[in-house]
């Protein structure tokens, strides 16, 4: 008797690595299709979860990024064991896991022709939760920009602060807030994106304080979970609340952009604003604020574009302390 169609071709008969199942739609997509989306779903534009190593090939000019503080690590000062394990051990297991020695990458690299600070939580490290290292490495990052005076941005995918180190994970916040006050009083032009899922004490802090607030599509972004808020006010929510459209309908972010667009959106919005930059930091308000925007005589990215992609979405325009786009 000939064999069923679905029987003949079995799993074990499948490499792994050939296709990948969309967790939105279900459909079955081919890797390599996959891939030259930069791992959204052709079907229903699902963006799955990537590394920060494809974050960082994604957003970055091929062949500019330049890492810093490769070797900073993490320890365990409060001897925390979490269901039996230390947590060294976690950190050891999370690095061999992903490849990097901490949830926090940042460094210096170009976004079509724009040098800036560039920084990205690697979600697979221990929910890219905020410890003492991610917080010392972002407030590194916000001062390396604002001593060159360079555009920083920052890509958020984090459970939050981390519970291993206790209150030193929530003296992050503080840190991290405090050195951006800093760069907007230098007038530097900072920009967060904020990925699935962008949650707890990043929320609460340096995801959310920025000149542009960028989100992708379908990214769940709050403090507390749906389930902790309704039990604490006894009332359903929306079926979309936390949800990246459900803030832009608010006015909790300013743009919705797609990964496929995000490269071409950042330069442009990079294009909005020069900054004075001679080799040395300068004093605050040598320059009008450090900070002005550009104009076709004096700067040549002011032609890359008069404003974001049509594709994304948008609520009122960019909030910047540099001024906003030309109409």
């Amino acid at each position: 008797m000939a064999s069923l169609p679905w029987r003949r071709h079995r799993k074990k008969d499948i490499p792994g690595e050939v296709f990948a199942r969309c967790p939105s739609c279900d459909d079955t997509i081919y890797a390599k299709d996959l891939d030259d989306r930069m791992k959204v779903c052709p079907k229903c534009d699902h963006h799955f979860a990537i590394s920060s190593h494809l974050r960082i090939a994604y957003t970055v000019d091929p062949a500019t990024f330049r890492e810093l503080d490769l070797g900073m690590t993490s320890v365990d000062a409060l001897d925390f064991v979490d269901n039996g394990k230390p947590y060294d051990q976690k950190l050891v297991d999370s690095a061999a896991k992903t490849g990097v020695r901490e949830a926090m990458r940042y460094g210096v690299g170009h976004i079509e022709g724009h040098e800036v600070v560039f920084g990205t939580l690697e979600f697979r490290f221990m929910g890219g939760s905020m410890g003492v290292v991610v917080g010392e490495k972002v407030t590194r990052a916000i001062e390396l920009a604002t001593d060159r005076r360079l555009p920083l941005i920052l890509v958020a995918a984090s459970g939050g602060a981390r519970m291993h180190e206790g209150i030193l994970s929530l003296m992050q916040m503080a840190k991290t807030c405090s050195a951006l006050a800093r760069f907007r009083e230098e007038g530097g032009f900072n920009i967060s994106i904020c990925t699935h899922p962008t949650t707890g004490g990043v929320t609460a802090s340096w995801a959310m304080t920025a000149d542009v607030i960028i989100a992708e599509p379908g990214a769940l972004i709050g403090f507390a979970g749906p389930r902790v808020i309704e039990g604490t006010i006894k009332k359903k929510l929306p079926a979309d609340f936390q949800t990246a459209e459900f803030l832009l309908e608010k006015g909790q972010v300013d743009m919705i952009v797609p990964r496929m667009e995000m490269r071409t959106t950042l330069a442009q919005l990079l294009a909005y604003t020069r900054v004075e930059r001679h080799g040395q930091p300068q004093e605050p308000g040598a320059t009008g604020g450090g900070s002005q925007r550009p104009t076709s005589g004096d700067d040549p990215s002011a032609e890359r574009g008069s404003g974001p992609r049509d594709a994304a979405h948008t609520n009122g325009g960019p909030r910047t302390n540099l001024g906003r786009p030309p109409a």
